[in-house]
């Protein structure tokens, strides 16, 4: 991704209950909070599209949907269509099974995984041409319940983790919004294999 391809929308995925914004399923939502706190951009609440966005002074726009995650697609399609923003301006930040607690790989297009939230933001949207941080939180142990894990919260340890990666990834967000992905990966790359 370069010139001409700069984000203008990132989004958030979680579930909008206060009982929920510590566990696995929300951190993408602690992405953007931190995101939009780094780039003083006030989240407040948009009933317009279901959500909670702010937009920062260079013209990045914040959004965390406050449907549950397997309605997100509806606040984000609303957002983009309202301010015209095609699918590649727009990166989504979400949990990942498939990676272990902390890593971060951010990718283009592609299917959702089984993620509920992707699933109905590529359905929305018609298209699965957007951007993706995909923060792991790593999978249960075997005969564990996948659902009540990515709805628990994680250990301390695990906690510590996920926030120093999100903290790697917001000292990359000016090359992420501006399009260098690559760039912005392989220094995130370099960080999981220390």
């Amino acid at each position: 991704m370069t010139g001409g391809n700069e984000i203008r929308l990132v989004v958030g995925l979680g579930n909008p209950e206060e009982s929920q914004q510590n566990d696995r399923h929300n951190v993408g939502f602690w992405l953007l909070d931190g995101w939009a706190g780094k780039n003083q951009a006030p989240l407040s609440p948009s009933a317009r599209h279901s959500g909670i966005s702010g937009k920062c002074p260079n013209g990045v726009s914040f959004l965390k949907p406050t449907t549950y995650m397997n309605l997100s697609g509806q606040s984000v399609a609303s957002y983009a269509n309202y301010y015209g923003l095609e699918a590649k301006k727009i990166l989504v930040a979400h949990d990942d099974l498939d990676l272990s607690a902390g890593c971060v790989r951010l990718k283009y297009g592609g299917g959702h995984g089984g993620h509920n939230g992707l699933r109905s933001i590529t359905q929305s949207l018609g298209s699965d041409a957007y951007y993706r941080i995909r923060i792991g939180i790593g999978r249960p142990e075997p005969g564990r319940d996948v659902s009540s894990f990515v709805l628990g919260k994680p250990s301390s340890k695990e906690r510590l983790i996920i926030s120093s990666r999100i903290d790697d990834v917001l000292a990359l967000s000016d090359e992420i919004l501006s399009g260098s992905f690559e760039s912005a990966m392989n220094v995130l790359n370099r960080r999981d294999n220390n």
